[in-house]
């Protein structure tokens, strides 16, 4: 049990450690040994965002000691000082009213004229006691002496100042400079003199403070301001100081802040890398293990997959190493090839789960070994190349397949440089997007040219069957094929029968179809030792078995499956159509000679007439044990009618069934009936009833 998943665990673990070693000196923080005010020997960046807590300390400072102090007006003060100034005004009219009224009254009487002091006197008596104690008898005697409009216009222009004064709030401090605003729109004005140096004098009164320090609003703008702060900070991947540059006090400070002057590494970059590798390969080690259980994992796929991936981490590690800084170059790396490889070795879904493996490596390969930094850029490249190279690659029936899908990579890698440059907001010349384009469609003309050079190594070192070789293998100029063509033309015949048969069934349950095809094809070669003993190949000559013993018979049908299995490892073939040939008829006993030894032996051996075996072990076997029944019964048949078909494919498929020749295969109930059906079709197809011709009469 062990030993069966040794290759998973073998392959996620080298893989991880690989991924691990690879990306390690691009999280790990570089430290220099430096002095204050010497001269840096290159340009050192910032390995990290990290904030500098003084300068942002300080920047706050600055920032809250400039916010103003908050004033809050008064709405009260300001109104209470101008209807101050409305009352006198008010006042002064009243009284000129009652004196009218008493002046008219007394008419008949010689009139006595009223004196300043005695209208100065009766004001104060309905004035306010505030007005009456603060304002003076010169101003009250000048409003009074002024006549009604120019009291009426004094009045008008003095308010007007007054309330624009207050309302632009009134402090102690900025008092004397309100009441000269008032003043100068009193003094400047038409008004008479007399009435101007009562204005004058009453704008010591009128003006007032109104405006008064508020602690609470002050407070609030100083947390505002103080938060609305963008902390100082030194950003992933900015140059703290450049070759040549003298290293001043700031810049030292910052260097170390950053830990570039710290001898001692930081630990965390490498437990958060061991993390990234740890989950990658668990992604890795499922995938594999995926692949243990549908017995599609050999040692030798694995050992491609860990080579693959060793090939395509390394091109991207040695384009991060010497292209520069910022360059485009990494738009050429062949990763495209990865996929390409993993789809025809091994199978489309482990192709993608690696691509995405393969484009998560990029994004820290090429992140300018800056440990905060992943090149989404880069991963999101690799992704799409990778993904277009699936996609892109079917129906791989010759070498033009992959040139296909090739075209199909260059396209999405144009369209994927495109979109960053477009996206980058920067300005580029027609020639730049020529230039970069271009690196995109090197990308896809390399991948292709690797993959077709190395598909081959793969093939032939680690004995993997892609679809390229069996394409190769199914070729008629093939030598073993034309020696089944040439020595036993009616077993190739049945094979290519068997072949079309096992294609179209495997195809029906989602099995390997080119598989079953090619295998279908070299099934029978053992059958070339002794031609004439198989009787699709006695073509006008007797029965070699009519005139031997049964057991002697036995053997030498028995014997071409073992024949066939020999002659293929001789010539180097795959495995698995080694194991088709071996196993096509499983451990299914030859009934025609068993019976016919049972006639005149009755305690014949049922062993002896059964096939060595083994039975059949893949999906692909299976089918074409079945086939191989079906196309020989079928072909013997003198009327093949659409019920004899189905009831032939029907009795072949329950005898394997029930003889136990298919218990060792991944085949479920459900395969079978579709095989059935789909076999049945195939056959009907081939065996269509036709029009007979009449005959040209004899004349």
């Amino acid at each position: 049990m062990m030993q069966r998943w040794l290759p998973v665990g073998i392959g996620a673990g080298l893989t991880a450690v690989f991924f691990f070693f690879v990306t390690l000196n691009n999280i790990q923080t570089e430290t220099y040994d430096l002095e204050r005010f010497s001269t840096a020997d290159e340009t050192i960046r910032s390995p990290v965002t990290v904030e500098k807590e003084q300068e942002t300390e300080r920047k706050v400072r600055e920032t809250v000691q400039a916010v103003a102090d908050r004033y809050t007006t008064s709405e009260e003060v300001t109104e209470d000082q101008i209807a101050y100034v409305n009352e006198i005004f008010d006042a002064i009219d009243t009284l000129e009213e009652e004196q009218l009224n008493v002046s008219q009254a007394d008419q008949e009487d010689a009139a006595v004229p009223v004196a300043d002091t005695e209208k100065v006197q009766a004001l104060r008596q309905i004035l306010s006691t505030d007005i009456a104690e603060a304002v003076s008898s010169s101003v009250l005697t000048n409003l009074i002496n002024a006549s009604k409009n120019e009291r009426e216009a004094g009045k008008m222009l003095f308010t007007s100042a007054l309330k624009e004064s207050l309302e632009n709030g009134v402090r102690r401090e900025n008092l004397e400079t309100s009441i000269t605003n008032v003043k100068d729109a009193v003094k400047y004005s038409n008004l008479e003199m007399d009435t101007k140096e009562g204005l004058l004098e009453l704008s010591e009164f009128a003006v007032a403070e109104n405006s008064f320090f508020d602690m609470e609003a002050t407070m609030e703008a100083r947390r505002t301001a103080a938060s609305n702060v963008d902390p100082v900070v030194v950003q992933a991947g900015e140059v703290i100081v450049r070759e040549g540059q003298t290293i001043t006090n700031e810049i030292y400070e910052d260097l170390e802040l950053t830990g570039l002057l710290d001898s001692e590494r930081n630990l965390y970059p490498i437990i958060g890398l061991l993390l990234f590798i740890l989950l990658l390969s668990g992604v890795i080690g499922h995938e594999l293990g995926r692949l243990q259980k549908l017995n599609e994992l050999d040692r030798g796929k694995a050992v491609a997959l860990v080579t693959i991936s060793f090939l395509v981490v390394s091109l991207m590690k040695v384009v991060s190493l010497y292209a520069p800084e910022g360059s485009q170059l990494i738009f050429m790396v062949p990763a495209a090839m990865g996929a390409l490889l993993i789809k025809q070795l091994i199978q489309e879904r482990t192709a993608i789960i690696f691509s995405i493996v393969y484009a998560l490596i990029a994004s820290i390969i090429f992140n300018q070994q800056i440990p905060a930094l992943l090149n989404f850029e880069a991963g999101i490249y690799f992704l799409f190349t990778q993904l277009a190279a699936v996609f892109f690659l079917v129906n791989m029936k010759d070498r033009l397949a992959l040139v296909k899908a090739g075209f199909g990579i260059m396209t999405v890698n144009v369209l994927t440089v495109l979109l960053f440059l477009f996206l980058s907001f920067e300005q580029y010349d027609l020639m730049d997007l020529f230039i970069y384009a271009g690196f995109g469609i090197v990308s896809a003309f390399l991948s292709v040219v690797f993959t077709i050079g190395l598909l081959p190594f793969f093939e032939t070192g680690l004995g993997i069957l892609s679809d390229s070789k069996l394409l190769q293998l199914s070729s008629p100029n093939q030598p073993l094929l034309k020696k089944l063509l040439t020595e036993a033309p009616g077993t190739y015949h049945h094979s290519v029968m068997v072949a079309n048969l096992s294609e179209t069934a495997c195809e029906a349950i989602g099995a390997n179809g080119l598989l079953a095809r090619v295998g279908a094809y070299y099934h029978d070669l053992g059958k070339t030792v002794r031609p004439h003993y198989f009787i699709e190949n006695q073509l006008a000559i007797k029965n070699p078995h009519d005139r031997m013993p049964a057991r002697e018979s036995a053997k030498i049908i028995i014997s071409h499956t073992t024949d066939g299995a020999k002659m293929l490892k001789a010539n180097k073939l795959p495995v698995e159509i080694i194991d088709i040939a071996r196993q096509h008829h499983g451990t299914t006993l030859l009934k025609f000679f068993y019976y016919k030894e049972k006639e005149s032996n009755k305690r014949a051996f049922e062993s002896h007439y059964r096939y060595p075996g083994p039975r059949p072990q893949t999906k692909e076997a299976g089918v074409i044990c079945i086939c191989d029944s079906v196309e020989a019964a079928v072909r013997s048949l003198k009327e093949p009618t659409e019920a004899k078909i189905e009831e032939i494919v029907s009795s072949i498929i329950k005898d394997r069934l029930t003889d136990g020749q298919l218990d060792e295969t991944p085949l479920t109930l459900k395969d079978l009936d579709v095989m059935q059906r789909t076999i049945c079709g195939t056959l009907k197809g081939i065996f269509h009833s036709r029009i007979q011709y009449p005959m040209k009469e004899a004349k």
